[in-house]
């Protein structure tokens, strides 16, 4: 391995190019180079293979047995070293990008705008982790992350991409039965969904609610489960603005009171800084980025956290 390292990749491109030819001025016209250069590199390649590589004539020139035998390997050589480099290239500016993000994010959000990505970016192929944990990008092959918080994460570079708000929703026939809440009477009138993502505390505590409310009731897994028994009519469920935009205006779901408390965690784009050099990366990035500005927020009244 230490002599295949230390052999000249230009005097093997020379050789290539010569005997393709067989010809040291035709070489030298592919190569952009002068034939007295192209001769010197020949030379120093039978100088360290130690044997003739060319039969020289006036007029002509022709590969030895020696030359015969090499050619077929450094052409092999060189056909794998170029797929390589091409590989290693269309790997920074195509083929797969693995994101990692929360479930409730990728299903209510994202993957209703993914048709616009694909038609811009066919090249690249997105491959989604939907977890709530964190993903060690020293210990697994994702490129960048979708993470809802505060931050900052150690390591790695991260860009806040879209601010959330938390209000009640419930069903359309739940608000016809019990009315719109305008009062803490109204609010105590419905039953309350809980779910670990959205605990109910900081937006009764903003509004003036009883906090001791938010700790009876039906606890669900997660965020897509409280949407969808609020959707059910099983109650009233604290939803993400981003989680139930398109609920909302397609009327599965309603909001009987217009309070919102805006959130101090928001929606990061997170990848390691030498990630953000891929072409790849920065595609999906900016164009989520233009997908989170196009978002508008919530109508009503909105409390600061």
């Amino acid at each position: 391995m230490s002599d295949a390292i230390k052999l000249p990749l230009t005097a093997l491109r020379a050789f290539v190019a010569v005997a393709e030819h067989m010809s040291f001025t035709d070489a030298a016209t592919k190569l952009n180079v002068t034939t007295a250069a192209v001769s010197t590199q020949i030379k120093t390649l039978e100088q360290l293979l130690e044997t003739p590589l060319f039969k020289r004539h006036s007029r002509s020139v022709r590969l030895t047995p020696q030359g015969k035998r090499l050619l077929p390997g450094v052409r092999r050589g060189f056909e794998e070293l170029a797929l390589a480099v091409d590989q290693i290239r269309r790997d920074r500016t195509s083929g797969l990008l693995n994101i990692s993000l929360l479930g409730s994010f990728l299903q209510k959000w994202l993957l209703p705008r993914l048709g616009d990505f694909y038609q811009k970016h066919p090249e690249i192929d997105l491959r989604f982790n939907a977890s709530d944990d964190l993903v060690d990008f020293m210990q697994t092959d994702f490129h960048a992350a979708v993470r809802y918080g505060v931050g900052p994460w150690p390591d790695l570079k991260a860009e806040r991409m879209l601010d959330e708000w938390v209000f009640p929703v419930c069903s359309p026939a739940l608000l016809a039965k019990l009315g719109p809440i305008r009062t803490l009477g109204d609010l105590n009138k419905y039953p309350l969904l809980h779910s670990a993502g959205e605990p109910w505390q900081d937006w009764l505590r903003r509004v003036g609610g009883d906090t001791t409310r938010a700790e009876h009731g039906p606890v669900l897994a997660d965020a897509l489960q409280a949407l969808s028994a609020a959707e059910n009519g099983q109650g009233l469920a604290l939803a993400r603005w981003s989680l139930v935009a398109a609920d909302l205006a397609a009327g599965r779901l309603v909001r009987p009171s217009e309070q919102s408390v805006r959130q101090k965690a928001a929606y990061y784009f997170v990848a390691p800084v030498h990630h953000y050099d891929l072409p790849k990366v920065m595609r999906f990035h900016d164009w989520l980025a233009e997908c989170c500005r196009q978002f508008a927020p919530p109508e009503g009244e909105r409390l600061e956290p």
